[in-house]
């Protein structure tokens, strides 16, 4: 059975330098985004669009986004399956193209997880990306391809010390 559900942030932009919007250099594009009860995330533009180097922009988001969707899926695919997964981490990357007028899109992120299970078949580990792509809610709500280059390894699962 279908559910809905609604998920909410709060926005504040802080980046007002006295003078408002004035001028287009005139402003920071810092913000801060929050929910009662979770850490602030510290926001602006990227650097080539004027932000700050070392606050979060939303297209570093949308990535880190697609890519906690994704191992969060494929989590769930893997326990399905038994595939005992000891670890996982990703470098994803997103390639995003602008237009003369200042617009632009993402055409593709691409996800590079490294998967390392104790257990299962590694060629069920691999395939099983696929399946927790359709699951990912949010590369379902995307209007560019969110591609993988998965990695497995497998190790031995630690054994027990008789005492």
């Amino acid at each position: 059975m279908a559910q809905d559900h609604t998920f909410s942030v709060a926005l504040s932009w802080t980046g007002n330098r006295g003078t408002g919007t004035s001028g287009s250099r005139d402003f920071g594009r810092d913000h801060v985004v929050s929910l009662d009860g979770k850490h602030l995330i510290e926001g602006s533009a990227a650097r080539a669009f004027h932000g700050d180097l070392e606050r979060w922009n939303p297209e570093e988001l949308l990535i880190a986004a697609l890519s906690q969707c994704h191992l969060l899926s494929y989590l769930y695919v893997a326990v399905q399956n038994g595939i005992v997964v000891a670890s996982y981490t990703d470098a994803a990357v997103g390639t995003l193209v602008t237009d003369a007028d200042g617009g632009g899109r993402f055409t593709e992120v691409v996800l590079r997880p490294v998967v390392t299970i104790s257990a299962g078949d590694p060629d069920v580990a691999t395939r099983l990306h696929a399946e927790a792509n359709r699951l990912c809610f949010i590369a379902s709500s995307v209007n560019f391809p969110v591609r993988h280059e998965p990695s497995i390894q497998v190790v031995s699962a630690p054994t027990a010390v008789d005492g």
